[in-house]
């Protein structure tokens, strides 16, 4: 039983063919392709209105100069937004479950942050190591300190969207399970049961879309500091 609760974090093959590779593509699909013509549909104004409007809140407390990893940013929160909505539907797959997938997207995008710092400005870089006015006893324990916290975030970046994501489907699971299993002893509390997974997939729904925000503003947050 417990097994079977996780096979749906397992990635799928085809012939020995591993297809996580294709669910993450599968997603861009959706976006709709750019047109010459003078009138859009509604789904592209929506689209477009949407990355208009995470674009803002992005770039809003970087510097002109950092406005160069819009393209980035803004694709990356559109990806794994979704990623994780279209994870949400039955027989589907969610690549952002893994936390090696999560890793690889958080790793060189927080490096290049700091190389980025490191060749721009490396002394105020640098400086984040070791706080103004630290007695000097300090110095070397802080430095530890603040180097274990910088080396971290990617880290940080990866478990939180994994465990929030996975968290969230194993509790639907559970309670789907539940529903399956109380259905024919108790009906009454198996519809009261119906109503808590529709509560629960609402707000799953709100985690994948905040998840995917938060991931990419902590990112934009790390390119501040070093820009």
């Amino acid at each position: 039983m417990n097994l079977s609760f996780f096979d749906q974090f397992t990635s799928p093959y085809l012939l020995g063919i591993p297809l996580i590779l294709l669910s993450m593509l599968l997603p861009t699909l959706l976006i709709p392709p750019s047109s010459n013509r003078l009138y859009t549909n509604r789904l592209s104004t929506i689209m477009l209105w949407l990355t208009n409007l995470v674009m803002k809140q992005l770039m809003l407390p970087l510097e002109k100069k950092s406005h160069k990893w819009a393209l980035i940013l803004v694709s990356l929160i559109m990806f794994l937004l979704m990623i994780n909505l279209l994870g949400l539907l039955p027989y589907t797959f969610t690549p952002t479950t893994q936390l090696s997938m999560n890793m690889a997207l958080a790793f060189p995008l927080w490096f290049a942050t700091v190389l980025t710092g490191l060749r721009n400005q490396p002394s105020t870089s640098l400086g984040h190591l070791l706080p103004e006015g630290t007695p000097t006893l300090l110095i070397p324990a802080l430095i530890m300190i603040e180097t274990t916290s910088l080396l971290i975030r990617p880290l940080a970046l990866g478990v939180r969207l994994t465990a929030n994501l996975t968290a969230g489907h194993l509790l639907i699971q559970l309670i789907s399970t539940a529903i399956i299993t109380l259905l024919p002893i108790m009906p009454t509390i198996s519809l009261l049961t119906s109503l808590v997974l529709l509560l629960l997939t609402i707000l799953e729904m709100a985690v994948a879309m905040i998840q995917a925000y938060v991931f990419t503003l902590l990112l934009s947050l790390y390119l501040q500091e070093n820009t």
